[in-house]
């Protein structure tokens, strides 16, 4: 199977020059964990979910043990403390927005994700502003949208076809004031999106660009400035950083005409009894005590990126990709699912059915029979999963299966910088043995996950909250309450 070139001839982002031999992996947190296995055996854990939630690195971890002696109030303290937690809230803000190459002038906001990125910008947006975007989007970049006016394109055949469907659009759109939303990097599939392209072409249309950099930002490196976008999103949890820090980075006029996102402390310069003068710039829309730590952490990861320079990352993940899709090519039944083909630029994401396997089942049985977590579903991006595999049902669905279940579904495997080859070796035999043998345990249907019948794998105590007495009542309070919500994403 021929592998996609991952240096695009439309480029992302500069190539920072490569670390010595021997950089990566990188060393994150839970690498030496072990998992139960249903046979009670323990195995050694092999994380292939790095595009829902990336392991945190260990560099990230030391920078959070070292700020939190030093943690304390933001910008109004008067202890040594608060100036040094003030001082490095500001560092961090620089540091991030020096990450992804961000114009002088451009505001750096802390938000909780990449979701609340995207919808302080759709809330700060002109009235009168046209949103363009694609089927193929995360619902992240679909959603807040929708509150105003918004034209959705069908999911392209190709990345010539995006750049010219947009371009028709924003042509076409009466609006004066007009936003073009594309994905750096699918979530389901992989492929890079020519961003450089479609900043030109919104531009001349007279137009501004945000991108949705979730995927993007981990894999590759972005000059915001060089590629031309206006605005850009990403997410701590996805960049090695998961304390609860996202960002929205780019020009500052929409942001600061808006009114604030979260009303409260720290967003005013002066309030009275019968108004308010609301703050300019980052503060506006941060209201409240922010997260520092999630905003230090989100920093710490991006300095630890580049110092082992993205390129490096771009090329070790290259390798792992190219074993990912050999392996899997030789595995009867295994189908891949992409937009544009195998030539097409991707980062380390992999989507797959297996024919005459549930992908509830085949994840769950990689985890309970082997200790590898992968991903399945229809990842937040149900009309890009419709396009791709609505003919291909999952297999074998259970009659007790809820509604959304009828929903398309696949398996997901993806990486990054903490990922090995042994960790890919793994997976590849793992997988062989599942497609050639079956499952060896039975799993049936809870709250819409498929789970092993019985499960005697023992959880861990964790604060006690998976524990027994008040622990386990806790447990059983919150599988209750979060049974409804587990939408795979």
């Amino acid at each position: 199977m021929s592998i996609a070139p991952l240096v695009d001839s439309r480029p992302v982002a500069a190539a920072p020059s490569p670390p010595a031999a021997g950089a990566l992996p990188l060393p994150v947190v839970g690498a030496d964990l072990s998992v139960p296995l249903v046979t009670g055996e323990q195995v050694g854990y092999v994380n292939l979910d790095y595009a829902a939630s990336a392991p945190c690195l260990r560099s990230v971890l030391d920078a959070v043990g070292a700020l939190l002696p030093w943690y304390s109030s933001v910008h109004r303290g008067a202890g040594f403390a608060s100036t040094v937690t003030t001082e490095l809230y500001a560092a961090a803000r620089q540091a991030v927005g020096d990450f992804v190459g961000a114009r002088a002038d451009d505001t750096v906001v802390f938000t909780r994700n990449t979701t609340d990125a995207l919808n302080l910008l759709a809330a700060a947006l002109p009235e009168d502003t046209t949103v363009v975007t694609f089927a193929s989007e995360h619902h992240a970049n679909q959603l807040p949208w929708r509150r105003g006016r918004s034209v959705v394109l069908p999911v392209p055949a190709s990345a010539d076809e995006a750049i010219a469907r947009a371009d028709d659009a924003l042509r076409g759109a009466p609006s004066r004031h007009r936003l073009l939303a594309v994905t750096g990097a699918s979530n389901v599939t992989g492929e890079l999106w020519p961003l450089s392209e479609l900043a030109a072409v919104a531009h001349r249309r007279g137009a501004r660009l945000s991108v949705d950099a979730a995927q993007l930002a981990p894999h590759r490196a972005i000059e915001m400035a060089a590629i031309g976008a206006d605005y850009l999103a990403l997410s701590g949890h996805k960049l090695y950083a998961p304390f609860g820090g996202g960002v929205l980075v780019g020009r500052g006029d929409w942001l600061d005409a808006a009114r604030p996102y979260l009303a409260g402390g720290g967003a005013v310069r002066r309030v009275t009894l019968d108004g308010v003068e609301w703050a300019s710039g980052a503060p506006r829309h941060e209201a409240g005590t922010p997260n520092v730590v999630g905003a230090v952490s989100l920093a710490a990861a991006c300095g630890a990126l580049a110092e082992v320079g993205m390129s490096a990352v771009a090329a070790h993940e290259a390798g792992l990709l190219d074993r990912v899709t050999r392996g899997l090519g030789a595995v009867p039944g295994v189908e891949r699912l992409e937009m544009w083909g195998p030539a097409s630029p991707r980062i380390g994401v992999v989507t797959f059915q297996v024919r005459g396997f549930h992908p509830g089942v085949v994840a769950a049985a990689l985890s309970a029979e082997h200790g590898i977590g992968v991903r399945d579903g229809s990842f937040c991006a149900h009309p890009l999963m419709s396009a791709l595999a609505g003919g291909r049902a999952p297999e074998a669905r259970s009659p007790e299966a809820p509604a959304d279940a009828a929903l398309p579904g696949a398996v997901r495997v993806s990486f990054g910088v903490g990922t090995s080859r042994a960790d890919i070796d793994r997976f590849l035999g793992a997988i062989s043995d599942l497609v050639a043998r079956g499952p060896r345990a039975r799993y049936r249907l809870d709250a819409g996950r498929y789970v092993p019948e019985p499960d005697p794998r023992p959880r861990p105590a964790l604060a006690g909250l998976l524990a027994g007495g008040t622990g386990g009542a806790v447990h059983g309070l919150l599988a209750s309450h979060l049974a409804p919500c587990q939408s795979p994403a």
